[in-house]
């Protein structure tokens, strides 16, 4: 089989890459985000344990893989990708086994901080890194594509998830998901290759940037000077209190469903419906972002997203389609915009570092979300507290929003880095 023959079926193998990144996502993030927490209600009739002894999992998961994430670009260069992510599916179908034997919460939480390498091998970092060494035109429809495996990961694993608890126990159900990863590595090890060049290829768009290294004239902010400016820090602040709602939200939403009398099937599927409003609201508001100003699609984005923590917050079950519409439609676009934004506001310059900073600080959001959730639960019987501190700090995240004042910078003659 000769290396000159790159595509499949006349198709620019990057697209495959694109796709077994998302497949990558919708295994990693959709087992260990949204997937899990259809087992919630086993694990606390199983061992009696608080919702903050439980949820303390999600800090150390989150805030662990936010502290390795400026790292993994790092080893990245030195160490083949492929590999890496096969060690981070290898791990996940560990991890998910041990969760069959689980005895204690301390064994929870070293489960867990396997959990947080995983993440950081074969979640987000790492994949779109793969899909960028792939492609330089197109780069933002490729890493759409692969970003599109977070909400299918949440959409269809906390249904099957519950299936399979229903079906044969929640230790069984953790064995038999184990197998997931094991096909991903499978794929993982056919299909993915590290760079164009082991194809006999170059990366789409490659000749038209001038076929390697970075373009003349980037321009921006150094990592210091962006540190020195209101627009870091509110940029910042608006990733931490939005993940802290978001990942608070899908931590305790199928418990919170089971307290308002849905069935558990019922309750998987309107998280499994969370996240598809999601994957809708990326492809919309990203399509927005590329023809409409994105300071206003952003605050759009934060305002949908409040509308639905309000409904939320009122504890009121018929409010709880609107909230799923609301809240899921809202948030799908952030990630995208949170991205873009840097870049119109410090350019390319040191691009990586200042994302890379922002990434730590909303892991830490995302990680205290919901464990402070499952503290307020505890103290008060009842979650509305937890939801109105979530509707605050979304508040919090729309006026930090409007504060912003974000500049194009160029990257390159042809225009605009962001």
């Amino acid at each position: 089989m000769s290396d000159e023959q790159p595509r499949t079926s006349g198709v620019f193998y990057g697209w495959v890459i694109a796709a077994s990144a998302m497949l990558a996502l919708l295994v990693s993030n959709g087992m260990t985000i949204s997937g899990i927490t259809v087992f919630d209600e086993a694990l606390l009739k199983e061992f009696g344990w608080s919702r903050a002894d439980l949820k303390l999992r999600d800090l150390l998961q989150f805030g662990l893989s936010g502290l390795l994430a400026p790292f993994i670009g790092a080893v990245a260069d030195r160490f083949s990708l492929k590999r890496l992510m096969l060690l981070g599916a290898g791990l996940l179908a560990l991890c998910f086994a041990a969760y069959s034997r689980l005895e204690s919460l301390t064994g929870l939480y070293v489960i867990h901080v396997g959990i947080a390498l995983v993440l950081a091998l074969v979640g987000l970092v790492l994949n779109v890194l793969l899909v960028s060494r792939w492609f330089v035109r197109k780069r933002g429809t490729a890493i759409g594509i692969a970003l599109v495996g977070t909400s299918l990961g949440g959409t269809l694993l906390p249904p099957l998830g519950r299936w399979l608890i229903a079906s044969y126990g929640w230790r069984t159900a953790f064995l038999i998901e184990a197998a997931l990863p094991l096909l991903l590595m499978l794929v993982l090890w056919l299909l993915v290759y590290d760079a164009p060049e082991d194809k006999g290829l170059v990366p789409l768009g490659a000749h038209d940037a001038g076929h390697g290294g970075p373009p003349a004239g980037i321009s921006g902010l150094s990592f210091a000077e962006a540190l020195g400016t209101w627009t870091f820090w509110a940029l910042a602040l608006c990733a931490m209190t939005t993940f802290y709602s978001i990942l608070a939200v899908a931590s305790h939403l199928f418990l919170h469903l089971r307290g308002l009398g849905f069935t558990p099937a019922a309750a998987a599927n309107g998280l499994g419906m969370l996240f598809l409003m999601g994957l809708v609201g990326k492809f919309l508001f990203g399509w927005l972002a590329d023809v409409l100003d994105r300071k206003l699609v952003f605050l759009t984005n934060i305002g949908v997203m409040l509308a639905g923590s309000l409904c939320l917050s009122s504890l009121r079950p018929e409010l709880f389609w609107p909230f799923i519409v609301l809240f899921g439609f809202g948030w799908g676009g952030l990630y995208t915009l949170l991205q873009l934004l840097v870049m119109d506001s410090f350019g390319l310059k040191a691009g990586g570092k200042i994302l890379g900073t922002i990434t730590v600080l909303d892991a830490l959001g995302g990680g205290l979300g919901p464990w402070v959730t499952g503290l307020l639960y505890d103290r008060t019987g009842s979650y509305q507290s937890g939801f109105m501190l979530i509707t605050g700090l979304v508040a919090l995240a729309f006026v930090l929003g409007a504060t912003l004042r974000p500049r194009a910078h160029k990257a390159a003659p042809a225009g605009a880095a962001g």
